[in-house]
């Protein structure tokens, strides 16, 4: 589980307005999962994280499935936030440079590639302290309309009014916490 203490620069996602939304990713109310919360970062967003023994591979070692699951969470949610419209991942691939360590301090930085099309490309990089890449990975993501996959998502009537009034309207931003309007690193 992730171990930092609330941040107040901390991006609101659009799913917090389910009231007991579970991602396993982000949800502060999955006591399983990850529990990761995102800030600004002038190429994106990012969430740092240190995760300890229960998400273990080898001993001492991130299991490297969550390394591309932090990266892909951290790609998917700058989508919702830059482009106000969320994405299932298509493909992704990524890169292991260095093995993560448990409980140590680490960060994941997603940026959006230019360009158009129906289809969505971003990266992500985990980088240790110093800076020093552990981890890429690359993404592709399909937009989807709410409406066209409601049954697949399990959201009630008011779940998705709810939630597709969050995505119109992304979070307020605020000086401290503006993801970029367009979430493209040039």
């Amino acid at each position: 589980m992730t171990t930092f203490a609330a941040d107040p620069a901390a991006v609101r996602v659009p799913w917090s307005v389910i009231p007991d939304y579970h991602c396993f990713g982000c949800s502060p109310h999955n006591r399983s999962g990850l529990q990761l919360s995102f800030t600004p970062h002038p190429d994106g967003l990012q969430a740092r994280f240190r995760l300890g023994r229960s998400f273990e591979s080898y001993p001492g070692i991130l299991h490297g499935g969550l390394t591309g699951v932090i990266c892909d969470e951290v790609m998917g949610n700058l989508i919702v936030l830059a482009r106000h419209v969320p994405a299932f991942t298509v493909s992704q691939r990524t890169r292991f440079l260095a093995p993560l360590r448990i409980d140590r301090e680490y960060r994941c930085v997603a940026t959006l590639s230019a360009g158009g099309g129906e289809l969505i490309q971003a990266t992500a990089e985990i980088l240790d302290r110093d800076d020093a890449v552990c981890a890429a990975s690359a993404a592709t993501y399909r937009p989807f309309a709410l409406d066209d996959v409601r049954d697949q998502l399990a959201l009630d009537d008011d779940e998705v009014a709810l939630l597709s009034e969050a995505l119109r309207t992304g979070p307020a931003p605020t000086p401290a916490n503006a993801v970029p309007p367009n979430g493209v690193r040039p």
